[in-house]
């Protein structure tokens, strides 16, 4: 992974945008959503960048960029179309150790910035690293018709309730089982009864847990689509040896790890509510199997 994908706090971010044509313009109608401080330097200003100005979103320096403005910045943007002036620029702010990014030239990125799907508190980033920009494009369309505009207000909701839930509500499990029966009743919809269905999830919040057994020789890659949102519910992951890394690119990453315990163990953890998967070889699965017939047997193809 050549790129970290990373969300920055934008609250006091100093951002230097140098460039005001067509390309800059894009860049500018993404930052001008967030909450930094734009500086935008260029000695030709079209329309749109204009509009930023009378809105008093930005600051604006009408004139020759300088060597000297290359400093006392968290990010920089360069998009003349001097392709010299850029690199010679970008290796400045690199020197100075500034984040920058040459709009269409990775080859002095510092970051690139991503394709978004932008529903408020909900943001999706796609990249390709820059090898396949127009691909990432296509992905993001296909993310914007199934996250719906709804998802916007309905997670506003969600952020002014978590304080009381977390009052009324004492033990993570109790706040894991609360909001998976809210977001199963309301789904993303935020409408008439999203009240109604936050209220009645408060009732009856106690479940079993869940078990899922999974042979170490086992391929992760093969087993069927209906297993991953299982390994992302995911509270525990109890193994004989250390577990893949592909098997690590596929459970949730904050899931808690351990040696496999004892049967009693096990049955105590489950009673609780706890969502475990234990990894292990053939026989020891065949023991498990037998102890614990409620438990799903992930398989290739099967589950």
């Amino acid at each position: 992974m050549q790129y970290f994908p990373l969300f920055i706090d934008t609250v006091n971010l100093t951002v230097l945008l140098v460039g005001a044509g067509d390309v800059a313009s894009r860049k500018l109608a993404l930052l001008s959503r967030t909450e930094a401080n734009i500086h935008v330097i260029a000695p030709k200003v079209n329309a749109e960048v204009q509009d930023y100005v009378q809105k008093g979103r930005i600051v604006l320096s009408q004139r020759e960029v300088l060597p000297s403005d290359m400093q006392n910045y968290d990010l920089i943007y360069l998009a003349t179309a001097n392709e010299a002036l850029n690199a010679e620029l970008a290796s400045l702010a690199a020197d100075r150790g500034i984040w920058v990014n040459v709009v269409d030239n990775p080859e002095y990125c510092r970051f690139i910035t991503p394709s978004i799907v932008d529903r408020g508190r909900l943001v999706v980033a796609i990249s390709t690293a820059g090898a396949a920009p127009v691909f990432a494009r296509t992905i993001r369309s296909r993310l914007e018709t199934s996250l719906p505009p709804s998802l916007t207000p309905l997670l506003d909701f969600v952020a002014g309730r978590r304080a009381q839930v977390q009052q009324r509500l004492t033990t993570g499990t109790q706040r894991r089982l609360f909001w998976e029966r809210f977001f199963a009743t309301n789904g993303d919809r935020f409408d008439s009864r999203t009240e109604e269905h936050y209220r009645n999830a408060f009732n009856h919040l106690t479940a079993k847990g869940e078990m899922l057994l999974l042979t170490d020789s086992t391929p992760p890659q093969l087993l069927p689509c209906a297993a991953m949102p299982l390994l992302q519910r995911l509270d525990w992951i109890y193994s004989q040896e250390t577990i893949s890394e592909a098997l690590t690119e596929m459970v949730r990453r904050d899931a808690n790890r351990a040696k496999l315990p004892a049967l009693s163990e096990l049955s105590q953890a489950y009673e609780q509510g706890i969502r475990m998967l234990l990894v292990a070889d053939e026989a020891t699965i065949a023991r498990l199997k037998a102890h614990f017939p409620m438990a799903k047997h992930l398989r290739p193809g099967a589950i």
